[in-house]
């Protein structure tokens, strides 16, 4: 091994530097001779036929290229139950913002001028854009009948998905049910002392991300198309462009950028439509997305109710958890509907359970993952009852959790038993940062007041084959290549997970993210399975690089393997100082003209099916202004279970980065629409993100490691835990504090006011 161990060293990001002087190049910096640059045309409509196009002025323009419609295309099957299939609108547009026009041009701002002056002769059609109302049998339809393929993309993500219920009727909206259940529930309920009931809601969000989604695409005099785009996976990307242009996917190479944010949103779309102008036009083609497009024709995450009754002991025992929960869908299949019925009822012991799921469609955008998709709304209905539940039964918040919390071997909503999990390590984490009991000493006087909130959240943890390769280069470096995206750092841990199996220093190692042409295959960034998965691969590849070198040093020293050893760029024989050889020389050795010795060129792969799961429990500290309804986040504490800490600084920080979106879950963030189905807020001046103001400059992390059983040195995925709990951390904090509860995401200030005013009367006011 290496003189040191580099694993749980807390490093700067590898590409920290890069970035930091403004060197990084995005998927909108790419430039190619030549290149056009397209603009978009949408609907203004939720629900409409498209009666005629007139692009006569449009193409009247000089400097334009080509204006197409959704049938000008080169598609092989354009078919409007994907997006990816129809990235414009066929007959029909779906939700305000379809996009319906692209217009090409020699600069972006002659393509802007000319989309503008395209004309759409519009039959408005009868939409419906509130879930409920979509999901009675005459609502107004929505999208068109052929199944996408929804349940992969979320499989990407890491969800696990529940069961089925094919015998429920459904209503045409109904894309998807899920039902879950345990024993008797309604015995449950009968046998509980105390029953909370309540409905509990959450709004649409935008992922919020720095950089506009983009792609750029070309296609050479043999028709191969090549495309850099942002995205969180390479090669789905590569599989959808190849279907939209009915091309195999050895003639389709995609080149993914770095990424400047994505949190799940930047799977597939501007892709297929980047690639089929390019096609058109037989010119590179860029494709960018203003922010107010990025609003209104993105995929969202989507608004949820949930109906939940839950039962429990006056000793603190749970009896039952029933709950019907509807995620609304927008235009197409593709809701995290079952991963949040399988997470509302997974962190607790629930002897009797019974839960109802629903994704309904409706005319708005169809939805899309964001960090830990599914599982911050379910989280927040369940670790609101929960709260509530103590304070009925006069129980410590904290404890009640202990009490009941699962652990490994406890089966999980699916049947099958927990692994090796660090719940109740969080939770007793806390409880010690708390010093004992979740209580405050003084709660304050007058309008300002003080509360404290408690939430765990878990996420099942992502699963994918992945495989990689090391090289030995001649100088003794070791190149490591992966078909990864480096979305959050993931680059820094595989660096150091490779140096700590090979023997390397740090500085000895370079992980190399590969395009489709030439990376050896992973699955898509999302899920927190990068490290799990592709760190799994690279730590078999450096390995069997290190096998290969001590192969050839054995040789070379005349000496058994078994007692060779690796330090500071060299192999030595144990305990004789003076037998050593250079890693560079025996990689030159490789690779020498007339060599006897194969170049070290090592593989790995894996496909672990076994998830790691890992969870993360938040103590939330507020000051909440009754009289304003002005919220200010004082302390907040979080420990997360990471299996093994590869860099702790890369897990505060996605700690840390959490947090501040639970305040945008919990306090801020929401896609409103109005009653027509129009987006109300539809540029940043609008939709409320998090400012530095409004994040707690008290954050206490607190890194547990309970190793998983099959990850790379124990470790588990770190990026979706963090997120799942904060805004019901906040919510609770915010309940302890007025007295009322708030069963509406994102609590605005307005609805504090109310509910500070007629604290009585929160039960009974109707969900946002």
């Amino acid at each position: 091994m290496s003189s040191s161990p580099v694993i749980g060293q807390p490093l700067r990001r590898v590409d920290g530097g890069e970035k930091v002087a403004g060197l990084t190049r995005f998927a909108a910096d790419v430039m190619l001779p030549g290149m056009l640059h397209a603009r978009l045309v949408t609907s203004p409509h939720p629900h409409a036929r498209i009666v005629s196009i007139d692009t006569s002025a449009a193409r009247a323009v000089p400097g334009v290229v080509g204006v197409f419609a959704g049938r000008d295309l080169p598609l092989a099957r354009p078919h409007p139950s994907s997006r990816n299939k129809a990235p414009l609108a066929l007959d029909e547009v779906f939700f305000s913002g379809h996009p319906v026009v692209a217009v090409v041009a020699q600069t972006e701002a002659i393509a802007a001028d000319a989309a503008a002056l395209v004309t759409v002769e519009w039959q408005e059609l009868p939409a419906v854009t509130d879930p409920l109302e979509a999901m009675k049998p005459d609502a107004p339809r929505v999208g068109a009948e052929e199944p996408g393929d929804s349940e992969e993309e979320l499989a990407m993500h890491g969800a696990e998905i529940g069961a089925a219920d094919e015998t429920e009727p459904k209503a045409p909206n109904v894309s998807t049910t899920s039902h879950l259940q345990r024993g008797d529930v309604a015995a449950g309920l009968r046998q509980a002392d105390v029953v909370v009931e309540r409905v509990y809601t959450t709004s649409m969000l935008h992922q919020g991300y720095l950089e506009p989604r983009a792609a750029v695409a070309t296609v050479d005099a043999l028709g191969h198309v090549t495309v850099w785009t942002s995205t969180q996976a390479l090669f789905f990307t590569r599989a959808e462009v190849a279907e939209a242009l009915g091309l195999p996917e050895h003639r389709v190479r995609v080149v993914a950028m770095p990424v400047g944010g994505g949190f799940g949103g930047k799977f597939v779309l501007l892709e297929p439509l980047a690639a089929a102008l390019a096609v058109a036009v037989r010119r590179p083609v860029s494709l960018v997305m203003t922010r107010n497009e990025e609003f209104l024709a993105t995929t969202p995450a989507p608004q949820s109710r949930f109906e939940v009754a839950l039962g429990a002991k006056r000793d603190g025992a749970l009896t039952a958890l029933r709950a019907r929960v509807v995620f609304d869908a927008g235009a197409w299949a593709g809701a995290p509907l079952s991963i949040a019925c399988v997470l509302l009822a997974s962190y607790y012991r629930f002897p009797n359970l019974d839960v109802h799921g629903v994704e309904v469609r409706t005319h708005k955008p169809g939805s899309g993952a964001y960090r830990a998709p599914g599982a911050p709304q379910a989280t927040f209905a369940i670790e609101s009852a929960m709260s509530e539940m103590a304070e009925r039964l006069g129980l410590d918040p904290l404890d009640f959790r202990l009490r009941n919390a699962v652990v490994e071997g406890d089966p999980t909503p699916t049947g099958r038993p927990w692994p090796r999990i660090g719940l109740r390590e969080c939770l007793e984490a806390v409880r010690r940062a708390r010093g004992g009991a979740l209580r405050l000493l003084s709660r304050g006087d007058g309008d300002v007041v003080r509360g404290v909130g408690v939430a765990v959240g878990g996420w099942m943890g992502g699963v994918e084959p992945a495989s990689a390769v090391c090289r030995v280069n001649g100088d003794g470096s070791v190149s490591v290549i992966v078909g990864s995206v480096d979305l959050s750092g993931t680059n820094t841990g595989l660096t150091q997970i490779a140096a700590e199996a090979f023997g390397a220093g740090l500085d000895q190692v370079q992980v190399v993210n590969a395009d489709t042409e030439s990376a050896p295959y992973a699955g898509a960034t999302g899920g927190s399975k990068i490290t799990y998965t592709v760190g799994a691969a690279v730590k078999a590849a450096a390995e069997d690089a290190r096998r290969q070198m001590l192969a050839i040093a054995a040789s070379h020293l005349e000496a058994s393997v078994h007692d060779l050893e690796i330090a500071d760029g060299q192999v030595r024989v144990r305990g004789v100082l003076d037998r050593t050889v250079a890693i560079a020389k025996l990689a030159r050795m490789a690779t020498e003209f007339g060599g006897k010795y194969e170049p070290i060129f090592g593989r790995g792969a894996s496909a672990t099916t076994a998830r790691a799961p890992g969870f993360a429990a938040h103590v939330c500290e507020v000051e909440v202004d009754r009289a304003s309804g002005a919220v200010r986040i004082v302390r907040h504490v979080v420990a997360q279970d990471v299996g093994r800490a590869i860099n702790p600084a890369a897990i505060e920080g996605q700690i840390r980065g959490a947090v501040a979106q639970g305040v945008g879950w919990g306090l801020l963030e929401q896609m409103s629409y109005d009653e027509a189905g129009r987006l109300l807020s539809g540029t940043l001046m609008d939709y409320a993100l998090p400012r530095t103001t409004q994040t707690p400059d008290d954050v206490e992390v607190i890194i547990v490691e309970v190793p998983s059983e099959r990850g790379p040195f124990g470790v588990r995925g770190v990026g979706e835990p963090p997120v799942v709990a904060g805004g019901a951390a906040i919510a609770n904090a915010i309940a302890d504090a007025i007295g009322a509860r708030l069963t509406a995401l994102p609590i605005t200030s307005a609805a504090i006011v109310w509910a500070a005013a007629e604290p009585a009367s929160v039960a009974e006011r109707p969900a946002a």
